[in-house]
């Protein structure tokens, strides 16, 4: 099949943290849990945790090895920007705090003009933009 619009997307990151992750991910943000695996180091599998949205075509893939664990290592333009067309609700920003998450300066001004930064708890950014997008 090729690569078309409907195409799901999956964003992997490490995570030295799960349950931290989950907590910032699914009851700070609000997404769903999707799929859990927990580690098996008899077998060698990693534990696993993908959240997102039901029905949606993505999702964020988040892992961590205890046997080896992998150091995340964001940049300050590594961004995962949710579009919410709409002012950041104040009191989801401060769920995300609360659940693990720091408000933080973008790098980027354009950011601070149009949303909030927020870094996770393996130190991702994520951004809750005012704005709309379309790819279409």
């Amino acid at each position: 099949m090729p690569l078309d619009a409907s195409a799901p997307v999956r964003v992997a990151r490490p995570s030295l943290d799960l349950r931290a992750a989950e907590r910032f991910w699914v009851l700070g943000l609000g997404l769903d849990i999707l799929y859990r695996h927990e580690a098996d180091a008899a077998l060698g599998h990693s534990a696993l945790l993908m959240v997102g949205l039901p029905g949606a075509s993505w999702h964020l893939e988040l892992v961590h090895d205890p046997a080896a664990p992998v150091e995340p290592r964001p940049t300050p333009e590594d961004l995962l920007v949710v579009y919410l067309g709409e002012p950041v609700p104040d009191a989801l920003v401060a769920r995300l705090e609360e659940h693990g998450g720091e408000r933080v300066p973008a790098h980027n001004p354009y950011w601070d003009t149009w949303g909030v930064t927020l870094r996770d708890p393996d130190g991702y950014l994520l951004v809750l933009s005012t704005r709309t997008w379309s790819n279409g």
